[in-house]
């Protein structure tokens, strides 16, 4: 289920914006019926209307894509700064990241114009793991890397148990890599453990997105994702 104007700016009729006026303005069916309020949600079973023409759906598309550092996870920028979707010019679907990778951090980030698939795989109680590599500032000990592993104590709540690996020292530059996995999607919240055991983050890439990985594409790079991998990925969701 998807708020009705999101549903009306993904078809490309308006902003979503310009669709909550629409609504309230009693231009919006759904399901043969004028819809005034803007706190409606539909699936995509429903018929949906904006000024007497039918909404043509989009074909679904999902994308797996690289992103590089210095790029913003989102449609739009309001300070001119470069998307993930400028990296999909030839595509007509409108689409848009699920969630978000900090501006400073590289990785695998999900594309898609299918809001229930988005939602679904967003949805904390669907606890989608998400590998991250991490260069840090420091030699870790081994009871801080105990205290990622039980949950860090942050200002907006307790972080959720995770899995920590040191892969490799370089003791005489004071670095570390580590890998560390998570489930949950606070704000920055890998920076912010690293930081709570006192190892700041220097570089931090997000590796892996439930089974996907970045195998085979160089940072800026896509490939669409098979209708098995988005079988699988509703799958794993849904189990949760």
């Amino acid at each position: 289920m998807e708020r009705l104007q999101k549903v009306i700016a993904h078809a490309g009729v308006a902003s979503r914006r310009k669709a909550e006026e629409m609504i309230l303005e009693g231009k919006v069916k759904v399901n043969g019926k004028v819809v005034k309020e803007l706190g409606v949600k539909v699936s995509n079973s429903d018929k949906v209307e904006v000024e007497g023409i039918p909404l043509e759906k989009e074909e679904p598309v999902y994308f797996l894509f690289y992103k590089p550092r210095g790029i913003i996870s989102s449609v739009t920028d309001d300070k001119g700064r470069k998307t993930v979707t400028d990296y999909f010019p030839q595509i007509k679907q409108r689409i848009y990241p699920v969630g978000r990778l900090d501006y400073d951090t590289s990785g695998l980030i999900l594309l898609t114009n299918d809001g229930e698939f988005s939602n679904l795989l967003m949805h904390p109680r669907n606890e989608i793991e998400k590998e991250y590599i991490a260069k840090i500032k420091g030699v870790p000990l081994r009871e801080k890397i105990k205290m990622l592993e039980k949950g860090i104590q942050l200002e907006d709540g307790k972080t959720a148990p995770a899995r920590a690996k040191v892969i490799s020292v370089d003791k005489k530059k004071g670095t570390a890599i580590v890998s560390l996995t998570i489930h949950e999607g606070k704000n920055r919240q890998v920076r912010r453990m690293f930081e709570a055991i006192g190892y700041p983050v220097m570089k931090l890439r997000r590796e892996r997105y439930a089974f996907l990985t970045l195998q085979g594409l160089n940072a800026g790079e896509s490939r669409e994702l098979t209708a098995h991998e988005v079988k699988q990925l509703r799958f794993l969701a849904e189990s949760n």
